[in-house]
């Protein structure tokens, strides 16, 4: 079975996944290359600075041409990437609203790979409008995300996109997602490769879910729909003082910054603890089966 695999990375790991995924398929990979380069580590500034184009789904820019000649005949599509700030990363972006790629997306079946931290909800529901809008079959959802806790895997991620560091310490984790979590997706492949030799992807997210393809996390996802909504506040805020890359707004995305610090080690625990005090209020299978199918 032939797979067209478009993928994103800047450290790697997402290539990583991918490659593990489909180590049985015979695969095609297709790098994804924004216009706008995205530097790898970044600055603080440069970080911040793609946040209110990520939020508002306004990315500054297209991407490369893709050669689709050689993978015409694909039997399924595997689009693989990250999450920035609560939403697919600007370079997903570019590619799924590039009239192109809609064009090749029309009519086939895509599996979505998401390679993050451990906040996935906001972006695969974008994904889902972007599948939508190219008339594509979102066929499966798999997610490979960070298992430390939350704010343990906050620090690392810092550490590795600010110092380039994503090696373990004494006290720290490595940062991402495990080599081992990565070595063992490739059972989502034979799950994939399955429902393609049998002729039917319309359960294979029910097939990947009983593999583990979703770790679920409620409290953290309940986290993640709040600050979804103020990120958007905050998106338009610094908008307002100009555009991608314009240093009138630089003021406004430092304070974001110091906000964002402030939710991540003062009020992201207390909102846990809040959501497991009322975890009986809460219709946590029903969400499940809504969040984690595609």
């Amino acid at each position: 079975m032939k797979a067209a695999v478009f993928y994103y990375t800047q450290s790697g790991q997402a290539l990583d996944a991918a490659k593990s995924i489909c180590g049985q398929m015979d695969a095609v990979y297709k790098r994804i290359m924004p216009c706008q380069p995205y530097p790898f580590p970044w600055s603080r500034k440069e970080f911040f600075q793609v946040f209110p184009e990520c939020r508002l789904a306004l990315p500054p820019s297209g991407i490369e041409p893709v050669d689709f000649s050689d993978v015409m005949d694909a039997d399924v599509v595997l689009v693989v990437g990250q999450s920035w700030f609560l939403s697919p990363s600007l370079p997903l972006q570019s590619f799924l609203s590039d009239e192109n790629v809609k064009n090749y997306l029309k009519g086939r079946n895509v599996v979505f790979v998401n390679v993050c931290r451990n906040m996935w909800l906001k972006t695969s529901q974008k994904i889902k409008e972007y599948m939508e809008e190219a008339q594509a079959r979102l066929v499966g959802h798999i997610v490979l995300q960070d298992n430390a806790a939350n704010l343990v895997s906050a620090v690392t991620i810092i550490r590795w996109l600010i110092h380039g560091k994503k090696e373990a310490t004494r006290i720290l984790p490595a940062a991402g997602v495990s080599g081992e979590d990565i070595k063992g997706a490739s059972r989502f492949g034979n799950v994939i490769e399955n429902a393609l030799k049998e002729g039917d992807l319309s359960g294979l997210q029910s097939a990947l879910l009983a593999e583990g393809a979703i770790k679920y996390k409620p409290s953290i996802l309940a986290i993640e729909k709040t600050g979804h909504r103020i990120f958007g506040f905050w998106a338009k805020f610094v908008r307002k003082k100009g555009g991608f890359g314009d240093n009138r707004r630089q003021g406004r995305l430092t304070l974001f910054y110091y906000y964002l610090l402030f939710v991540l080690f003062a009020l992201s625990p207390l909102g846990q603890l809040f959501f497991w005090a009322t975890y009986p209020l809460r219709r946590v299978k029903h969400n499940r089966q809504i969040d984690c199918n595609v």
